[in-house]
């Protein structure tokens, strides 16, 4: 039901006066990236509305949670390997994963819309991140990948933090930029 919320509001939006539907956009962080992932993959496979970008800030895209980083980072502050557990458990509800519930599984990359992609160093969701950013410039798909150094799961709300002003200036050029 998540992710048919997303893409009705994206066609909404795209519906509405006064809105330019060319230049529509899709941003979601953690969960939310997963979402704006899968977004754009259903916006792709359904005819539109027509997206200009894809911005996934530390994105959950992959429910096989067997990454380096995943395994390595089981225990860090705001999100864990426990956590993305009983994530993909409540978000699944029993179901198989396919690739619009975790975009990592989807099979054809291709077409999808340029992406901006954000991991953080010591995050368990920075190797799929990473690898999915990888998956769509194999793909033909434009993307700027950004790795912020220092950085956890949710170091927004180190809203003080010099990288957090990075972070969030680079989101804000991106989007005036698309």
């Amino acid at each position: 039901a998540c992710l048919e919320d997303c893409y009705t509001a994206l066609c909404h939006l795209a519906e509405r006066d006064g809105v330019d539907a060319t230049g529509l956009a899709v941003h979601g962080q953690s969960a939310g990236g997963g979402l704006a992932a899968a977004t754009a993959h259903l916006a792709r496979d359904r005819g539109g509305p027509p997206l200009r970008l894809q911005s996934l800030g530390i994105p959950e895209l992959d429910d096989r949670l067997d990454t380096p980083s995943m395994r390595a980072f089981g225990d860090t502050p705001l999100w864990s390997h426990p956590q993305a557990v009983h994530s993909w458990e409540y978000y699944l509800g029993g179901r198989p994963a396919d690739g619009y519930a975790a975009p990592a599984r989807m099979a054809d990359l291709a077409g999808l819309p340029p992406a901006y992609v954000v991991t953080c160093e010591l995050d368990p969701l920075r190797d799929e991140g990473i690898t999915y950013a990888m998956r769509l410039l194999e793909a033909g798909v434009s993307v700027e990948l950004h790795t912020f150094p220092g950085t956890f799961h949710g170091s927004a709300i180190a809203q003080g933090a010099a990288v957090v002003a990075r972070m969030d200036a680079e989101l804000v050029g991106v989007l005036q930029r698309a």
